[in-house]
């Protein structure tokens, strides 16, 4: 299932990330509240944990995030370690977002490129 999720996506590597946050699209932080608080966030980016990504993220839904905006909207989904970040972002194409990727590598590989990092109180 990972491999075809994976075969249906463009992932992008941490700079290209940041470029796709730069240009206006959205960074979408899918981890649970534990690994925020244990490792920090990605300033700019949209916390939605997974299990509300969906409805969060559709733009004609009506609890859709004010950042949902369009279905053209490029959003890059980012988990811990870039595994269910894959399987998120096939998801939210289906919603009809089809600029919807992940981040190779998750949250991980964005700390350890020394891209920058909010810490948590």
């Amino acid at each position: 299932m990972l491999a075809r999720a994976r075969g249906e996506l463009r992932r992008v590597h941490p700079r290209e990330a940041a470029t796709v946050q730069e240009a206006g699209g959205l960074l979408v932080d899918i981890r649970y509240a534990a690994l925020r608080d244990r490792d920090g966030t990605i300033p700019g980016a949209l916390i939605v944990e997974r299990n509300e990504l969906e409805w969060r993220l559709d733009p004609t839904g009506d609890h859709r995030a004010p950042e949902a905006t369009h279905h053209a909207l490029p959003v890059v989904v980012i988990c811990n370690e870039g595994y269910a970040s894959s399987l998120a972002a096939v998801s939210l194409r289906q919603l009809g977002l089809h600029h919807a990727t992940d981040l190779v590598g998750g949250f991980q590989a964005w700390r350890a490129a020394g891209l920058p990092i909010a810490r948590t109180a």
